[in-house]
């Protein structure tokens, strides 16, 4: 099933089921909406025991749409994680999950705007599969990953790259956390609807060119590997997400190099998932 976060109509964020840019509130189908922090809690099981909606129960979707995780704990993004993206980087291919993170209050729904900041002029793209966790865990072993996953949704790794690596030391968490460079949506899909995670075709379009083209299946580190790697070190909770890695054709490593400006727009598109678009503004 995929799922959206609303508002509803007294301006309060709630969960919708979400149909190919259409929208069916939970609370059209049931007495029993759960406050947000309680739906990862619930689990896939109790999501996919909810009734169909009617079709006259569907309507269109707003524009904006609100990040499908509400406030995760932690939000972790894999690097180097596609061999042609190591190579087009400069970098080695890592014998181990290349691990940082953004903060929380990065993220953004499917329609708002990517903010570019006063610091920056080179921002840029990275299209990624984004897993969320639905089952705490601690020592999760590749085997078991798939258990603790809930599902999965699409994401931006925005990055400013003259902060990520134009300054002494490189800084990557401040180059990959300014405000809204977390673009996530436009649904979070449960596991048990996104077919084979080995092979769902993602591509991300700026002002619809093409610019990345891939398939999961060129991952360097599987979800799997990348959860048990992650889980030696944390507590994963529901709710955690995990940006998977970017796939070759980032703007920096082309030539010349292509960086976002105000009006662009962006795209990200997975199989099985969704396209989610925002788009660039100049900060205010």
């Amino acid at each position: 099933m995929a799922l959206c976060r609303i508002n509803d109509g007294d301006g309060h964020p709630t969960y919708a089921m979400y149909r190919h840019g259409q929208i069916c509130p939970l609370s059209t189908i049931t007495d029993d909406v759960p406050v947000e922090a309680e739906l990862f809690d619930r689990g896939i099981d109790w999501v996919g025991s909810l009734p169909q909606p009617a079709e006259d129960d569907w309507q269109a979707a707003p524009e904006t749409l609100l990040p499908p995780i509400p406030n995760p704990e932690k939000c972790f993004c894999i690097g180097l994680n596609y061999i042609e993206h190591a190579n087009e980087s400069g970098s080695d291919v890592p014998d181990q999950p290349v691990v940082f993170n953004k903060m929380p209050s990065a993220l953004i729904g499917h329609g708002q705007s990517i903010c570019l900041p006063k610091v920056s002029n080179k921002v840029d793209f990275e299209g990624e599969l984004v897993a969320v966790i639905g089952k705490s865990g601690r020592h999760i072993t590749a085997e078991d990953a798939m258990d603790h996953v809930f599902g999965f949704t699409c994401g931006n790794d925005v990055s400013a790259r003259d902060w990520q690596k134009g300054v002494p030391q490189q800084q990557w968490l401040l180059g990959k956390t300014f405000d809204t460079f977390g673009p996530v949506g436009p649904c979070l899909v449960t596991t048990d609807e996104v077919g084979d995670l080995n092979q769902l075709n993602i591509r991300l379009l700026l002002n619809d060119q093409v610019m990345q083209d891939s398939n999961t299946r060129h991952l360097i580190f599987s979800i799997p590997t990348l959860i048990a790697h992650i889980s030696q070190i944390v507590t994963l909770r529901p709710g955690d997400i995990i940006f998977t890695g970017t796939p070759p054709g980032v703007g920096a490593a082309r030539t010349p190099p292509v960086f976002m400006k105000p009006g662009d727009v962006c795209s990200v598109e997975i199989e099985n998932i969704g396209t989610l678009t925002n788009h660039c503004k100049a900060e205010a």
